[in-house]
């Protein structure tokens, strides 16, 4: 089970959202470098970051960050956050992300999304983020009218490597993931998945990894609350 922590960008400050709200986050005193460094000294090696300001404008916002990270703590870094054309994830890819993560312009234009795994083979992750069996887009600011399982359906054989779902109810929430929505995901994903929004407790991560292909799970708020200790979590992944 790889454990990702998260790093969610906004206004070069660590945040933290709650159910993808941008007028309800939490900022904390740490840069996203401080944190990214801390993990790394934790023994972690993945990382899942937010650019939220890219998210908002569909820029390539926090480049710079995203290069400091993964040149100096050499990090597997998986990156999301407004990324709307190929030129972004060649940007990223050259900074030297290990995944890009493809969401909104994805959903909204399948044909991006068959183009660039066509083009960055192995290095695409797709990022589902539903509420109530729907899609939605926009950072979460509107739904896209498709239902999750129709669209993955539709498209699991463009050659994506990574899937990343996330139930919004549960998102910032410490509620535990949605499981049963999650399996069901991944009962029918051609790729591997990775659970994320919820994430409360250790024993969130043992019951992931009875999930059968369940690369990994996402770890933001509860690390940052104190709810989970690093040195407890960090056990966990393998």
């Amino acid at each position: 089970m790889k454990i990702f922590p998260a790093i969610d960008i906004k206004d070069k400050k660590c945040v933290r959202l709650i159910k993808g709200d941008f007028d309800n986050k939490t900022e904390y005193e740490t840069s996203p470098i401080e944190q990214a460094g801390k993990y790394k000294d934790h023994g972690f090696q993945n990382l899942h970051i937010v650019d939220l300001d890219g998210a908002l404008t569909g820029e390539t916002v926090n480049l710079d960050i995203i290069q400091d990270i993964v040149s100096k703590f050499d990090l597997k870094v998986e990156i999301g956050g407004g990324i709307r054309n190929l030129d972004s994830v060649q940007k990223y890819i050259d900074a030297g992300a290990e995944k890009v993560i493809l969401g909104s312009a994805a959903i909204k234009d399948k044909n991006f999304l068959k183009e660039a795994c066509k083009k960055f083979t192995n290095k695409i992750a797709l990022g589902l983020d539903a509420k109530d069996g729907y899609l939605s887009v926009s950072g979460w600011k509107e739904s896209s009218n498709q239902l999750t399982f129709e669209y993955l359906k539709e498209v699991n054989d463009y050659g994506v490597s990574r899937l990343i779902y996330t139930d919004i109810n549960r998102d910032g929430m410490k509620q535990s993931p949605n499981f049963d929505e999650t399996s069901k995901i991944a009962d029918i994903s051609n790729c591997p998945v990775i659970i994320s929004g919820g994430v409360s407790s250790i024993g969130d991560i043992k019951k992931a990894r009875n999930l059968k292909n369940v690369e990994g799970i996402i770890v933001g708020k509860a690390i940052y609350d104190g709810d989970i200790q690093l040195e407890e979590l960090v056990k966990e992944d393998a």
